[in-house]
């Protein structure tokens, strides 16, 4: 390694290798609860897509595991150098390149925090939608999950905006896919294969980034539920009136007074509601102007109540109505702090969540622990807190929903990805055709299996 760490030196500069007690404990792991740290032999942060092919074509030519890492939020580690070798952090290529207001895109390296994004094309009048929750996230690292977030209902997921790629193959090739246009028939769509691949493909460099205007209206609304399937069931009839709100999320009752507890934001709705319901939905409208937006919350907060909701709560002020999104946004940290030992994401048809989650209480019972759901009520998206200390019993319990969410139709990650900590799940429920298919790309794109390995596979 001594020669490889010189040579990464040459490449980079000396002060953008760090080895040894330099490298810092936090670049061990992500965000998920059950990954086991892992410090690589040496961290490399290149400046430019030249850098990154130099540095992919040193390790395929030594055949040392490279690892891909934007701002380590992920919650499957994705992005924790697990065979050790080359911890390979974009962080210093963060330039937003070009926001084209003609064609409406933005250009920007993949090391790119959103918070900066947003601040950079609202500035512009235009808006980027994907909104995972963590705005530290990287949009490199959302092109490799295909990040979705609260707004997918309306708005989709990361693929949707991705237009084009600067990408590095393993042996150091550089490639192009897709552009400043919204339609391509020219060959296979590479752009496409490559979002949601984990890193286990190529090294995103660089993305072309579709924007749009940016909403004048915003109205929230926070509608408490006797039942979980009382509130499901009025999901559909929101959407097949015609209105489609931009955040419909629901939780249940014991997560709902964990984020309220750990935020300390005290939701002020009516005792009666508070005592009674056991589910609520979070529900964001938007439009041309606050009044449009005002108009289709009153319209929806019908539709609830008639669908038995036990109130409707407005907030008062834009301010009221941002902290309620902060108490949904604190799910994750919320659930840690109160003892989490995993945060998983299945994905159901939206009309099967509440057989989902009723099933998720038998388990939960079955085995004496404590499970709890919220999740994106509009895409059937679930996120659940399982506090469970033993580690076997743990995998059982996993297994278990994963099953229910394959019986249901659905799938066992929806955002979080595979990563390593869903991999032995995946190769045991998926169809072995399709597993098979996925190995063979892997190894057209990376015959020596460098790129980010024990990772999907």
């Amino acid at each position: 390694m001594n020669e490889v760490t010189e040579g990464l030196r040459t490449i980079v500069g000396r002060e953008n290798v760090l080895v040894g007690d330099d490298i810092k404990e936090e670049y061990a792991r992500d965000e998920a609860l059950t990954v086991k740290p892992c410090l690589p032999e040496v961290i490399v942060k290149p400046g430019s897509t030249e850098e990154v092919a130099k540095v992919l074509r040193l390790a395929n030519e030594k055949r040392i595991p490279v690892t891909p890492r934007g701002g380590g939020t992920g919650l499957s580690g994705g992005c924790v150098a697990v065979c050790g070798g080359i911890l390979l952090s974009l962080e210093r290529m963060n330039r937003i390149l070009e926001i084209d207001e003609e064609n409406c895109v933005a250009v920007v390296e993949a090391g790119v925090v959103l918070a900066d994004l947003y601040k950079a094309v609202e500035a512009r009048g235009f808006y980027y939608p994907i909104y995972p929750g963590e705005e530290s996230a990287t949009v490199g690292g959302n092109v490799a999950t295909n990040a979705g977030g609260m707004r997918a209902v309306k708005y989709g997921v990361t693929r949707h905006y991705v237009l084009g790629l600067e990408a590095v193959l393993p042996t150091g090739e550089i490639i192009e896919t897709g552009g400043k246009y919204v339609k391509v028939s020219t060959g296979y769509d590479l752009t496409q294969l490559l979002v949601g691949s984990e890193g286990t493909l190529v090294v995103v460099t660089k993305v072309v980034l579709k924007l749009l205007l940016r909403p004048k209206g915003k109205t929230t609304l926070f509608v408490p539920f006797r039942s979980l399937s009382d509130e499901i069931r009025a999901v559909p009839v929101i959407f097949k009136s015609g209105v489609f709100p931009e955040t419909i999320e629901f939780l249940e009752r014991l997560g709902f007074v964990g984020m309220e507890d750990y935020t300390g934001i005290k939701v002020p709705i009516s005792k009666h509601a508070r005592d009674e319901a056991e589910a609520f939905l979070l529900i964001v409208t938007e439009g041309k102007s606050s009044e449009e937006a005002f108009k289709d919350a009153m319209f929806i907060s019908d539709i609830c109540m008639e669908h038995g909701a036990i109130d409707v709560f407005v907030p008062p002020t834009e301010k009221a109505g941002r902290e309620l999104l902060e108490l949904r946004e604190k799910a994750f940290y919320a659930a840690k702090d109160a003892g989490a030992t995993d945060l998983v994401d299945v994905v159901v048809p939206r009309c099967e969540i509440p057989k989902f989650v009723e099933q998720m209480h038998e388990i939960s019972a079955k085995h004496a622990t404590i499970i709890t759901g919220a999740g994106h009520a509009g895409d059937g998206n679930i996120h659940l807190a399982i506090l469970e200390p033993d580690a076997e019993k743990l995998h059982t319990i996993l297994k278990e929903i994963y099953m229910v969410g394959k019986s249901l139709g659905g799938t066992i990650s929806a955002e979080h990805g595979i990563g390593s900590e869903k991999r032995r799940f995946l190769l045991e429920m998926e169809d072995k055709a399709k597993i098979e298919l996925m190995r063979r790309i892997k190894k057209a794109f990376d015959p020596n299996n460098i790129l980010n390995p024990q990772k999907i596979f």
